[in-house]
């Protein structure tokens, strides 16, 4: 079984077709059917909790926890056929979304992968359909802008799921940047000195309350070349593989500690 995780978490990290597994590892043809077994009855999801409520307990915190982050991601897909794919107009890609819903750690909760033309609003709904039953404690969300409006995602999780939720927003700019920057000039033929970026306001996700500790679970996730695309036929293999993804991080971090 060791040995089976190992080329599972070297096809994940690596990239590799399963048939291209070096030698090194039993037969390709046992670690796929494995790795298909435990995606079929639900394994990968029962082996991430538990490394999950382990690590957090490591960090001495609470197993379950009481708050998340709920955020999308829109990848491309290959030419290998299969359902699930569309075109996502906001971000100009053609292929699935993933969706994610972290705790504030950063460590992933669930996920949900499906056509990249579905909306937010229906997207969160998958995500979140069963998630009161496997998460008791979790009471609240944060969600970024795309997440609001009449019928959007922040409504139906406070009228819904009784949970509540709070929108994330980049602080507004007092003008334009070209304006702000004509601004500066001026005062500073005045003797008055004004960094143009304290005008701009922030840029980063990192200056965003916890609207960054997602993106960087994306990063991780996007760490592992067999992540950079999505090259699965079926959007369960695609979530099966997050886990997996997940999995190798929660490993080396309990590894070390």
């Amino acid at each position: 079984m060791r040995e089976i995780l190992n080329a599972i978490f070297y096809v994940v990290k690596s990239g590799c077709p399963w048939r291209l597994l070096p030698h090194d590892f039993p037969p390709w043809k046992t670690v796929y059917h494995y790795f298909r077994t435990w995606r079929l009855d639900g394994t990968w999801e029962r082996m991430h909790r538990a490394l999950r409520e382990r690590v957090r307990v490591r960090m001495k915190r609470d197993p379950q926890p009481s708050a998340g982050v709920v955020d999308r991601q829109s990848v491309k897909t290959t030419g290998v056929g299969g359902e699930q794919r569309g075109y996502d107009g906001g971000k100009k890609v053609k292929g699935r979304k993933r969706h994610l819903l972290v705790d504030t750690q950063g460590l992933v909760l669930k996920a949900r992968v499906h056509s990249a033309n579905v909306q937010d609003r229906e997207g969160i709904k998958v995500l979140l359909d069963l998630a009161p039953q496997h998460l008791p404690r979790i009471s609240h969300l944060w969600m970024d802008a795309g997440y609001t409006g009449q019928d959007k995602g922040a409504e139906w999780v406070e009228g819904v799921l009784g949970w509540t939720a709070q929108i994330v927003r980049h602080l507004p700019k007092l003008a334009p940047e070209e304006v702000m920057r004509r601004w500066v000039k001026e005062w500073a033929k005045e003797g008055v000195s004004i960094d143009p970026e304290d005008l701009l306001g922030p840029r980063r996700f990192g200056d965003l309350p916890r609207r960054w500790v997602v993106e960087r679970t994306f990063s991780w996730l996007g760490q592992n070349r067999r992540m950079s695309k999505d090259y699965e036929r079926l959007t369960e293999t695609s979530e099966a593989f997050i886990y997996v993804a997940m999995m190798r991080l929660m490993v080396r971090r309990l590894a070390r500690s």
